[in-house]
């Protein structure tokens, strides 16, 4: 039988070669057409405008945070809005740990990762170590083989499938585990996971990474009906082309679009989750084929699923696909699919324990 090794017993792989980086950190995939005094010119007006946006946020927050909970209660409207223009990137890790209730699970469990990852084995270890090297490739944190942002990576997904063996491991959260230790370290990002997926704040995400991915399939479903209620000629040119969502919007839902989308796009849509829940994932979903309508309707089957995994540049601008996406209205319809949803389960549920009944007759 083979023995099994934990990342550690692993040597660091060689540190790969330096290539210009983005803001931030990953690989540049081209070099940048627009001239060199324009682009200073334009960073010169962003810095300028986030350190505006970064003192707002200073005193919103206070000191380490300390003020949070007091500001959001007394002028939660505000906290939306300046949410959804984006947090600050120097703030955004503390205020992401403050938005998703996992800042109070660290302080109620000290020491219960440092046990989780090394006091504890999981029968996950292969797997994680084996996928790791697919979890944001092009990042300069992860690109070194066994190196310290793998070895974060695999620490938090370890302890994590220890400390809930019912999901244990499945290789859509390594994405969301990366993206988050970005932005803070391995317990806050241990931490931060766990009040996702039990649901410290919004509904536990749980069911999306449990045997079967049941909430995958009800997203899935209530996105369909989300599609023919906003987009009617779209959804009958889906089912026309047979077209459904677990074709192209399975990961939009399983890593809340950190997989799918441009890196600044998916950050701000992650603000917004964090504090809103996850109808964003849902307006987003339905904004980009909003903003494509008009191409996406004259494709054919093979075409389509193409242009559905792969959106145009355009579409992916903050700025014009965030308002789209706030500007629809989702939630008494996703109430009502989830009913619907449920319903349709369960009497599914009921016929399959009947036939059960009946074979153990018969």
């Amino acid at each position: 039988m083979e023995k099994r090794r934990v990342i550690d017993d692993y040597e660091p792989g060689p540190v790969p070669p330096q290539k210009p980086l983005d803001r931030f950190g990953f690989i540049k995939q081209d070099a940048s057409s627009t001239p060199e005094g324009l682009a200073k010119s334009r960073l010169i007006v962003e810095y300028e405008r986030e350190a505006i946006r970064v003192r707002k946020w200073r005193k919103m927050i206070g000191v380490g945070g300390n003020d949070w909970k007091h500001y959001a209660r007394r002028k939660p409207h505000v906290v939306k809005r300046r949410i959804r223009k984006g947090i600050p990137d120097c703030l955004r890790g503390l205020v992401w740990q403050l938005i998703s209730g996992s800042r109070d699970l660290l302080l109620l469990n000290p020491g219960v990762y440092e046990q989780l990852v090394i006091y504890e084995t999981s029968a996950s270890e292969l797997d994680i170590i084996r996928d790791i090297s697919r979890t944001f490739p092009s990042h300069v944190f992860f690109q070194q083989r066994h190196g310290p942002g793998q070895r974060s990576l695999y620490n938090v997904l370890k302890a994590y499938s220890v400390f809930d063996r019912d999901v244990g491991y499945v290789q859509g959260m390594g994405f969301l585990a990366g993206l988050l230790l970005l932005y803070m370290s391995e317990e806050d990002a241990f931490w931060l996971l766990v009040a996702l997926l039990k649901g410290a704040i919004h509904a536990p995400m749980e069911g999306l990474y449990q045997v079967g991915l049941p909430l995958v399939q009800q997203y899935l479903f209530q996105f369909e009906q989300l599609v023919r209620e906003h987009l009617p000629k779209l959804g009958a040119h889906f089912s026309h082309e047979m077209i459904n969502p677990s074709m192209y919007a399975s990961q939009w839902f399983i890593t809340v679009f950190s997989y799918s989308l441009p890196f600044p796009l998916a950050l701000r849509i992650w603000d917004v989750f964090l504090y809103e829940g996850v109808k964003i994932v849902f307006k987003v979903g339905l904004a980009l084929l909003k903003y494509c309508h008009n191409d996406l309707i004259k494709l054919s089957f093979e075409k389509l699923v193409h242009a559905l995994r792969n959106f145009p540049e355009d579409a992916m601008d903050p700025d014009t696909l965030l308002p789209m996406a706030f500007s629809i209205k989702v939630s008494r319809s996703l109430a009502e699919s989830k009913n619907e949803y449920e319903k349709q389960n369960g009497k599914l549920m009921k016929s399959t324990e009947l036939m059960e009944v009946h074979k153990q007759l018969h």
